[in-house]
């Protein structure tokens, strides 16, 4: 898919409305600083990057492998930084940002449990992953088969796969949320959207949060 086509899917209703609770998703969970450096891993063609970049006091970095994505984040967001790099070995050292999220792209890589462990190394603060869902509605539509569409090839985990992700990582005051539930995007499906909790494990979309624990003098490292 071209990145301009890709890109202008959040502008259709449906995008629209996926786009943005996604967005006020990991927004709500991941807290922002009121100024710092916040990494967007996978950042694609930066519609989520640019429009966190939004915010005064935020320096934002969006990370993605694409170089095509890559030049068109960069055409539409001259104020934040694109860097071409792999989600598996983040080119930052450790604790190099105050947050760092990713939206649904984790679930594209080679070892999304890796990607994991390397967003937590790289953030000194808190952290906000979004992937998908395999008990939900937008798999059985979407994720069967090996995908379609811009589905193709993901990875879906169960909410208990997601939470168990991050047990042996350094982590703390985990929060799990799920949104989509009825992923088909009509009126009638965004009204129902806001009135079921997100304690529900059948959102097509899933967000992790947690906070990162910083190692005290004396403390073992396994």
């Amino acid at each position: 898919m071209k990145p301009a086509d890709y890109d202008a899917w959040y502008d259709s209703p449906r995008g629209l409305w996926i786009g943005n609770t996604e967005y006020q998703m990991m927004a709500d969970m991941l807290t922002f600083p009121s100024e710092g450096r916040v990494l967007d891993v996978g950042c694609g063609t930066g519609w989520f990057t640019r429009r966190l970049a939004l915010q005064p006091g935020l320096h934002v970095t969006g990370l993605d492998l694409d170089p095509n994505f890559l030049a068109f984040a960069r055409s539409r967001d001259a104020g934040s930084t694109y860097l071409q790099g792999d989600a598996l070995t983040l080119p930052f050292a450790d604790n190099s940002f105050d947050s760092v999220f990713s939206i649904a792209a984790l679930c594209f890589t080679a070892d999304w449990h890796k990607a994991v462990s390397e967003i937590i190394r790289v953030t000194r603060g808190r952290f906000a992953i979004g992937l998908f869902n395999r008990y939900s509605l937008l798999w059985l539509a979407k994720g069967r088969h090996g995908g379609s569409g811009a589905y193709r090839g993901a990875h879906w985990l169960s909410p208990a796969e997601f939470r168990d992700s991050v047990s042996d990582l350094p982590v703390g005051n985990i929060r799990w949320r799920s949104a989509i539930y009825l992923p088909f995007g009509s009126a009638t499906a965004r009204v129902v959207e806001h009135l079921l909790p997100g304690c529900l494990p059948w959102g097509g979309f899933m967000v992790l949060s947690g906070e990162k624990k910083q190692l005290q003098h004396g403390d073992l490292v396994s």
